[in-house]
Parts: structure tokens; sequence; C-alpha cells
């Protein structure tokens, strides 16, 4: 039985009325989910509450699913949705570019400069954090979403098709494109760095 089988599974026994079978689910996705609130929300704590407040959410909404996007796709929504909506209850507005500098540091290239840790390379790894978040930014909209749903939310080809309602080939070309722009800014960073004595 696949991933996704799984999920559809435990959520026919939800309906059934087992409440066992979501707690299950949520065992399962609390951390990804936790991962995508406190990309909107970086306080532990309050991003806790808004997981516990999608998880109660989807519980809610769990009637309505029919299995025609997958589970995680589905739950992601309404976690995003709940963190979007408690911005603007606050007041603050989500994020405009949806890469935190952290993850810049998952792009290759930028890992091994961790090995020196001296003023040059703080401010070498600095300014590509800040390059790869401002690339990211200027893309287009399309671009930037399906990038930051890879290498942000860890999701699968197959799932950012579905959330971007559009075939898996687009997906894998706006990815490719994404990483191209970004790699054409970094570029000159690294060819400075490897001169440098």
């Amino acid at each position: 039985m696949g991933d996704n089988e799984l999920d559809l599974a435990l959520v026919k026994r939800v309906q059934a009325g087992d409440n066992s079978a979501f707690d299950l689910l949520v065992r399962k996705y609390q951390h990804r989910i936790g991962a995508v609130v406190y990309r909107f929300v970086p306080d532990h704590a309050e991003s806790q509450d808004i997981v516990q407040e999608a998880f109660i959410r989807a519980y809610r909404a769990l009637a309505n699913f029919r299995g025609d996007a997958q589970f995680y796709t589905w739950l992601y929504r309404i976690a995003v949705n709940t963190a979007k909506n408690h911005l603007v209850a606050a007041k603050r507005r989500p994020p405009t570019a949806d890469v935190a500098a952290e993850d810049a540091e998952h792009h290759a290239g930028a890992g091994r400069l961790h090995d020196h840790d001296t003023p040059e390379h703080n401010l070498l790894r600095e300014e590509i954090e800040q390059t790869v978040t401002d690339t990211v930014a200027a893309l287009p909209e399309e671009l930037r979403q399906a990038i930051t749903l890879r290498e942000v939310d860890g999701l699968s080809y197959e799932e950012i098709a579905q959330l971007m309602q559009c075939p898996i080939g687009t997906v894998r070309s706006r990815i490719f494109r994404a990483r191209e722009a970004i790699d054409a800014r970094l570029r000159p960073l690294m060819d400075n760095e490897r001169v440098r004595p």
C-alpha cells in the first residue's frame, strides 16, 4: 500500500468515527506542517498553536474530503491558510518572499563555507543567503511557488503539480528555471571566493 493509499484508508476510518486514526495522521504530519507554519510565524510557541488550529480545522473539514487531492496536499493548503489568517488577524502581513535566509544554506555550494568560521566567510555566507532570498523573491510567481514548495516544503513533483494544478513537466521546467536563475546570481560570488588567497 502506497503512502497516499494509507492516508486515504486512515481518512475513511476517521469518517467512519474512528478518532484514533486521526491521531495517526497528526503524528505522521505534525513536523512537516510545523515547518510550513514556522516559515510564516517564526515563533515556536505561536507556530505550535497555529499547527494545532490547522489540525482542528482539518478534522472538522474531513467529512468533505473526497480524495481528489493527496491528503498532505489538502492538509498543506489548510495549514498555509490558517497561518495567513493568523497574520492578517494579528495585523502582520504574510511574507512576500517564501524562502527564509536559513533555507539558502541548503543550496549546493553554501554548505562547504561552514568549515571556515572566519568573519570573511561569515560575511560571504550572509551575502549568499541574501542573494538567494532576493533572487527567489524577484522570480515570477509560478517559479517562486514551485521552487519554494520543492526546496522549503520538500514536496514531491507530483504533489506540486496537484497544488499548482499543472502538468508535472511544467513543474520540472519551473523548478529548473528557478534554479538556473539562482545559480546565475551565485556564480560570481563563488568565483570571487575561489580567486581569494
